[in-house]
């Protein structure tokens, strides 16, 4: 599982494995593997290639060679658009400078149709993920869109599912007039089959972050950053246990907590036993 630490807007990079407690199901478990940077990272863009977004995936693209700059050797990046539909534009390839290069001529594609289909962009980026990210290393996507839209039949809980059966962290930067949706007062009704897309929430669930996109040269760079300076821990998953979703913890033990009082942990909430 991925982890971040944060203290307001700095990532905190001086933990060690002896500062983490994980739990599963609340019950504590062995960390029998713990890194931070040392994990190669496939990195998935997916961008919103719809009318509103035009101009700001021309403006990532045109930062997107200073920001790659901040993966190593063994990272791999793959590039997926959509609106309607989606399509995969680069299969994961380590030549970042190719990369940046197919950034800077992207564009919509009738194939991908009229409209802005989010949740179900998420569903297949995931399933992207499954085939093609590989056995070993991070899994990452790093979505640009306005979270503008509606969604038929794909609520925000299919999407995460599908995130966490691909071992996959969502990280967003949101950008225009995107914001986070407001909750459902009690004793409204919404249609489930049709819903307003949340990557906020989603990154949340998934242990990644959700950004405003401010100014594309400042914000896909710390991005970028921030997605591969991230701790790496794994457990062993208990032999046996009641199959469905399980629910995990990460916290910081009470020692680690006194150097960072204001630290906050993200990481996902969750994975689903099938066996």
């Amino acid at each position: 599982m991925d982890v971040q630490v944060v203290e307001g807007s700095n990532v905190v990079t001086d933990l060690t494995q002896n500062d983490f407690v994980v739990f599963d199901e609340k019950r504590e478990q062995k960390i029998l593997y713990f890194g931070r940077d040392a994990e190669p990272v496939s990195l998935l863009l997916l961008l919103d290639v719809s009318g509103s977004m035009k101009k700001y995936v021309d403006q990532v693209a045109s930062v997107a060679r200073e920001a790659l700059h901040f993966l190593k050797p063994g990272d791999r990046v793959a590039v997926m658009l959509f609106s309607k539909g989606s399509m995969v534009r680069r299969d994961f390839s380590d030549d970042l400078d190719a990369v940046a290069n197919d950034l800077r001529n992207v564009d919509w594609d009738e194939r991908l149709g009229s409209g802005t289909a989010i949740n179900d962009a998420l569903v297949d980026a995931s399933k992207y993920m499954r085939e093609k990210a590989g056995e070993s290393g991070r899994r990452a996507i790093l979505i640009l869109t306005d979270n503008l839209g509606l969604n038929y039949k794909s609520p925000d809980d299919t999407v995460i599912r599908n995130l966490y059966e691909a071992d996959a962290v969502l990280n967003a930067m949101v950008a225009g007039k995107g914001e986070r949706p407001e909750p459902i007062l009690p004793g409204h009704y919404r249609n489930p089959d049709f819903t307003r897309p949340d990557v906020f929430y989603i990154a949340d669930e998934t242990g990644g972050e959700a950004v405003k996109l401010g100014r594309a040269s400042t914000t896909f760079p710390e991005m970028i950053e921030r997605i591969r300076t991230r701790y790496s821990l794994q457990y062993q998953s208990p032999r046996f246990g009641v199959t469905g979703f399980r629910n995990i913890r990460v916290e910081l033990t009470p020692q680690a907590k006194l150097r960072h009082p204001t630290a906050q942990l993200r990481a996902r909430k969750g994975y689903f036993l099938t066996r």
